[in-house]
């Protein structure tokens, strides 16, 4: 599909959210005329829980079967959860809901490739000031599009995991690096 058929397709889609089966649990996301709005990764209490979180965050949109390129996502995501390489730098996200700042943030984590870390200073250096790291931090703590902007993949200082607010916390954190096959400090897999 051609950029103007997929534009075209993504504005006659009406928007809504699906949820999906992933190695880690259900996810969800949510789409729109400009790409996807938000993503959701699983939630402690199973897909029930989930489900009520998005009607919580889009209580505009019902649930419904996703377009083609929302079919994608749910694909790529799925697969990227299985241990592919897939960086989901591909999947069109509508930031109109977020701010410059953050988007400045997801846009430096969106390229942390699939097995690989950063930390919250290296990516408030990167924006020109250390002292940024906890904005940072709290930037990945309001990510909308987990795990498609990719905030499992940045930790706290000295490669610690930090905080994680998906289900199950820090655990499930450190179980989707595991997947990728990333080893900060060099740790064994905890599974």
């Amino acid at each position: 599909m051609n950029d103007e058929a997929a534009t075209t397709a993504a504005v006659a889609a009406e928007p809504g959210f699906a949820l999906f089966d992933t190695a880690i649990g259900t996810c969800a996301l949510a789409w729109g005329p400009r790409g996807l709005i938000g993503v959701q990764l699983p939630e402690e209490n199973g897909e029930a829980a989930t489900r009520a979180r998005m009607g919580r965050r889009f209580p505009d949109l019902t649930e419904a079967v996703p377009p083609e390129s929302a079919q994608k996502a749910v694909a790529a995501i799925q697969a990227l959860l299985q241990g592919a390489p897939d960086d989901l730098g591909d999947i069109e996200l509508d930031m109109s809901r977020v701010s410059e700042f953050h988007q400045r943030i997801y846009a430096i984590a969106r390229r942390i490739p699939p097995g690989q870390t950063r930390t919250y200073g290296e990516i408030a250096a990167e924006l020109g000031d250390k002292g940024l790291s906890r904005a940072v931090g709290q930037a990945m703590g309001h990510n909308p599009f987990a795990p498609v902007v990719p905030c499992h993949r940045v930790l706290a200082a000295g490669n610690k995991p930090g905080g994680f607010s998906a289900g199950g916390g820090a655990l499930t954190k450190l179980r989707m690096l595991d997947i990728e096959g990333a080893r900060p400090n060099g740790m064994a897999s905890l599974f």
